[in-house]
């Protein structure tokens, strides 16, 4: 797999008791992993952050599979998860672009450790509440320093009218630490001077499969 495209593969399984696939179907996707800076500099393999995605024509479902060496969050939400500022913590993220017409447009998600969420729709002067509906749950695993977050977000938040041939724009992100210098680390470097996820010149692209061999001949043809 290219290092500027990821693919979502369809899910065609019963979701659990919670709405969310289950273990096993997220290996049928492809992951995408990073642990460097936002240069692109820095590795830091005990902070890797592994991204899986599936998709049904309903649902736009992603995994986030995060090592940590600590873990810093808020203690306190709104009654649904919901926290704003949620980026001054622990957080893991991925900014979606269904229609790379609007450059300065696109979906904000993230998810913290202890399960607290937000959603923005971002352009060009206002951060507005995106109210997608989403589900959350996320586990840490204290032995191994590893939490896994899982989102389960609709479709018809996402884009109008779904199309799996469209190509979108995405990136994923993670900071980690309590204080500055905290450690932001891309999928796709922004290469900014000072630490900035909000650049979609940089994000890469993300292509919707029905199974993981269509997906390496639609890559192929991308190129």
């Amino acid at each position: 797999m290219t290092t500027d495209t990821a693919t979502a593969v369809r899910f065609t399984g019963a979701t659990d008791s919670q709405g969310f696939p289950a273990a096993a179907a997220w290996e049928i996707a492809p992951a995408l992993r990073f642990d460097a800076d936002w240069q692109r500099k820095n590795p830091d393999a005990l902070r890797e952050t592994e991204v899986r995605l599936l998709w049904t024509p309903e649902m736009f479902y992603l995994r986030f599979r995060a090592r940590y060496r600590a873990i810093t969050v808020f203690p306190d939400s709104e009654a649904n998860g919901r926290r704003d500022r949620l980026w001054d913590r622990d957080v893991a993220e991925a900014f979606l672009q269904p229609d790379s017409s609007e450059l300065r447009r696109y979906r904000e998600f993230e998810i913290s450790p202890n399960g607290f969420w937000i959603d923005l729709d971002i352009a060009p002067g206002e951060n507005r509440d995106l109210q997608s509906g989403l589900k959350s749950r996320v586990r840490i695993n204290d032995d191994k320093k590893l939490w896994i977050a899982e989102l389960s977000i609709p479709m018809k938040s996402l884009v109008e009218r779904f199309d799996p041939t469209a190509i979108w724009r995405v990136n994923f992100y993670r900071v980690e630490g309590a204080a500055e210098p905290r450690f932001y680390s891309a999928w796709r470097p922004t290469h900014t001077p000072e630490p900035n996820f909000h650049v979609p010149e940089a994000f890469g692209r993300m292509i919707f499969v029905e199974s993981p061999a269509s997906g390496t001949s639609k890559q192929a043809s991308l190129h």
